[in-house]
């Protein structure tokens, strides 16, 4: 069962970053949230190449490992435009400072915390890209750059990942307490309200300065039209 759920979570993240790149392509910006990002190639590297897991997990981490650097491109790529008050250079430097700090921070929690191991990083991680993707939300009109299809992609992979974890019957001792179930159900619980946001935007118009509607975004990758309005001309 525990396996069964892995693979689970293996082929809905694997969607989720699938769909991530693609939006993030089209739309010309970057779809995880950048903290969460750093955060998360941190922990692939280390757990795909440095202290790999074992049997198809192992496979699944080289994957999303490969995965997450398509989401480095977009955020190398279209980053800068997000933050048009900061130049490149000072944009470059903080993504190169981010990446620096979260990198020996994912570490430090497996070794210090978990003998090793990932567990309680790739959670801990988890929660607060959940965090991140509402934030994200909020940041952005109609949902520019997010998608129903991420939205659940991500909900069920973590949910997959919770389950394969929960159901072990081997688990260390340091398992035991109550900080692991903790990081399942906020997790869900902040993806479900990060996927009611998503469902929110599909029928609610939001007028722009310009005289523009943004309407719905698709369900399959977050593409958002735009209607032209009628602009009242005073005459």
């Amino acid at each position: 069962m525990s396996t069964a759920l892995g693979i689970g979570a293996g082929l809905c993240w694997t969607l989720a970053y699938l769909l991530i790149i693609r939006i993030g392509l089209r739309e010309r910006t970057y779809g995880m949230p950048i903290v969460a990002f750093a955060s998360n190639i941190s922990w692939q590297f280390i757990y795909a190449f440095l202290r790999p897991s074992n049997g198809v997990q192992h496979g699944i981490d080289i994957v999303w490992f490969l995965l997450d650097c398509g989401i480095a491109y977009t955020v190398v790529r279209f980053g800068p435009s997000e933050f048009p008050y900061l130049s490149k250079r000072v944009f470059y430097g903080c993504l190169a400072a981010l990446l620096a700090l979260a990198y020996p921070a994912v570490d430090l929690v497996g070794t210090q915390f978990d003998a090793g191991a990932g567990a309680y990083s790739a959670f801990g991680s988890n929660l607060m890209m959940s965090a991140l993707f509402i934030a994200m939300f909020t940041a952005r009109p109609a949902g520019r750059g997010q998608s129903i299809g991420i939205a659940t992609a991500k909900l069920a992979g973590t949910a997959f990942a919770s389950g394969s974890v929960a159901v072990k019957s081997d688990l260390a001792a340091r398992y035991h307490g109550g900080l692991l179930p903790y990081l399942y159900v906020a997790c869900f619980v902040l993806d479900l309200v990060y996927l009611g946001l998503v469902l929110s935007v599909r029928s609610i118009p939001i007028s722009s300065a310009e005289g523009e509607t943004i309407t719905a975004m698709s369900t399959g990758a977050g593409a958002i039209t735009h209607e032209s309005a009628d602009v009242d001309s005073g005459r």
